[in-house]
């Protein structure tokens, strides 16, 4: 059965695009940081919407196990194949075609397998802003954002990819194309199947394309690293600050000093802000006026919520965004053995109950992983799985 699939998966998509030797198939099998590693009869590399479908039903015809595969940015192992050696992957990687950029309609439309940055220079290209950032932007694939329901650092002003996503375009188990691409903003017609997709790490499809809803390109961004004594300390901050700038605070980010450490002891030519605290806040706020930040951010200094500060362009360009520090987070923590960034949910209420407690509720390991993370951070979930 394995020589008789694969040789229809090579009529399929061509010799060229169906990997089976080991040495080719090892980045496909291996997740980012290493860590877990599978095995596959092959790998399959369709180049439209078409041959995902066909190789779709060929697997299903054949009871075989398929693994959708983005960018492969996972760090928990979501992409990676068990190691039976039974399964096919199938990767996205060439379905990386930018369809359509709408101005008037503040949509673009894309394939699957663009990588997120290739999305978000496509909306700027056309004055226009696609808002998720993640720290792989430039590894990570719209498709496994999708299947993730990934958030990003400015989920706090946009939502998930889910609140970003106006249609979509999956192939189904057994190989039929649903065409759900429909760049409507207002659209009360029965079901909203796209959601049943979204955040479903491809258990119930494999997502080829995607419209995505734009924004309108910020024209001053404003960019404030803080030092707060805890997680409580910095829920208040939040708080203040969405009183005073509403939607203009885009992104908001606690990081720990020993996340903050570990960049500066793997990343090169980075620097230390300001004054070393236990806890920080990276704040972003868009077209705010810079004099009223600077007195909200006088203010907080004076009431005491705020130890120390620096506002950008003063910053290095590792903290000019909060996607870079991000980044550079997830790049150090790769680097280091003892460091594992896990999944937790800390809701405002649990961080606030105490500054010990809030530590403990950033530092609790997901049940799944091996052990606790070192990276404090609200507001920015892990690397999402499949991307």
């Amino acid at each position: 059965m394995p020589d008789s699939l694969i040789a229809r998966l090579v009529a399929l998509v061509g010799p060229a695009q169906v990997l089976t030797e080991p040495a080719d198939m090892a980045p496909f099998v291996t997740d980012w940081r290493g860590r877990y590693r599978g095995a596959a009869q092959c790998v399959v590399r369709p180049g439209n919407s078409t041959e995902v479908a066909a190789v779709v039903k060929a697997c299903a015809e054949a009871g075989v196990a398929i693994v959708p595969q983005g960018g492969n940015t996972s760090l928990c192992g979501a992409a990676t194949p068990d190691d039976s050696g039974g399964a096919v992957v199938v990767s996205l990687s060439r379905l990386n075609r930018i369809l359509t950029v709408d101005r008037e309609n503040s949509t673009i439309s894309v394939e699957a397998g663009c990588t997120l940055a290739a999305v978000q220079e496509a909306a700027r290209a056309a004055d226009r802003l696609f808002p998720l950032a993640l720290a792989s932007e430039g590894t990570c694939q719209i498709g496994g954002n999708l299947s993730t329901n990934a958030g990003g650092v400015q989920v706090l002003r946009y939502g998930n990819t889910r609140e970003l996503t106006l249609g979509l375009e999956v192939v189904l188990p057994n190989g039929d194309i649903w065409n759900g691409l429909r760049g409507l903003r207002k659209d009360n017609t029965g079901y909203d199947l796209k959601q049943l997709f979204i955040g479903a790490e491809g258990t119930l499809g494999i997502i080829t394309g995607a419209v995505l809803k734009l924004f309108p390109l910020p024209k001053r961004l404003l960019t404030c690293w803080l030092n707060v004594v805890s997680p409580a300390a910095a829920v208040d901050l939040l708080n203040s600050a969405k009183t005073d700038f509403d939607a203009q605070l885009t992104a908001f980010e606690l990081v720990s000093e020993t996340a903050l450490g570990l960049v500066l002891k793997h990343i090169p030519d980075t620097t230390r802000p300001c004054e070393a605290s236990p806890w920080y806040v990276l704040a972003e706020f868009s077209d705010a006026e810079p004099a009223a930040v600077e007195a909200w951010l006088a203010g907080r200094i004076d009431s005491g919520d705020v130890s120390d500060g620096v506002v950008a362009p003063t910053l290095s360009f590792t903290v000019r965004k909060p996607a870079s520090i991000a980044r550079a987070a997830s790049a150090a923590t790769s680097w280091t053995p003892e460091a594992n960034r896990t999944a937790f949910t800390a809701t405002r209420d649990r961080l606030a109950r105490g500054d010990r407690g809030d530590e403990r509720a950033t530092r609790q390991p997901h049940p799944e992983t091996e052990q606790p993370s070192e990276d404090g951070r609200l507001g920015v979930e892990d690397e999402q799985p499949d991307c």
